[in-house]
């Protein structure tokens, strides 16, 4: 679903899953062989690097970053990103709609210059616990970087609701929206459609929206 739902991007020119090189993981690969995408194969505990050397390698000027637990993400949202971050590249290293929580978890989008965390992976040490996270050693540097976060317009303000998939709270609660929009035929539903499903469906956001979520401790509210 992620995969299907980042490729109706109009401004990506190409996905590429980042994974690791844990035998467990050869199935990811194989999902990739058998459908076409790209993919690639580094540290499990230093995503850091992992991301940071898939960007030298594949010469990327600009990444695009998604988060595998996120099979909701709306392409419209990627684009908006994406744009605003090419109008002001100048003004700009990295424009994200994550620093602070307004869109649903679930729907964060993060661009920024490959060079960017080439030279924070150079920087950060090794034996920094923080190296499993990827665009906080940008974030975390605004004498280093500009950097721009944008909020999510009224009607998609809900930062409660979440989107995402960590938990079996979590899987229950999005496969009830995908059956949904299964079932009457819709498969590239859009967030505003997922909200005023949610709408009138208010049992559903209460399945998850208790759950425990450490990465808030990395967030504004």
């Amino acid at each position: 679903y992620l995969i299907q739902r980042i490729r109706q991007s109009r401004l990506l020119d190409d996905v590429i899953v980042a994974t690791t090189e844990n035998q467990i993981d050869d199935q990811i690969v194989q999902f990739c062989k058998t459908y076409g995408v790209n993919y690639y194969r580094g540290s499990e505990n230093d995503v850091l690097d992992r991301i940071s050397s898939m960007i030298e390698e594949k010469s990327i000027d600009h990444h695009v970053e998604f988060f595998g637990d996120s099979p909701l993400i709306d392409s419209h949202i990627i684009d908006e990103v994406i744009g605003y971050y090419f109008k002001y590249k100048d003004k700009y290293d990295f424009v994200t709609n994550s620093l602070k929580i307004t869109y649903p978890p679930g729907q964060e989008v993060s661009i920024y210059r490959g060079e960017c965390l080439v030279e924070a992976n150079r920087s950060t040490p090794l034996n920094d616990p923080l190296r499993e996270h990827v665009n906080i050693h940008i974030t975390n540097h605004p004498d280093k970087f500009k950097i721009k976060n944008l909020e999510a317009p009224r009607y998609y303000h809900h930062p409660n609701i979440y989107l995402e998939v960590d938990t079996p709270e979590d899987f229950e609660m999005i496969s009830a929206i995908i059956k949904h929009f299964a079932n009457i035929g819709n498969i590239n539903f859009t967030l505003a459609q997922i909200l005023d499903y949610l709408s009138i469906n208010n049992s559903l956001i209460e399945i998850n929206n208790k759950v425990f979520r450490k990465w808030k401790e990395f967030k504004k509210n």
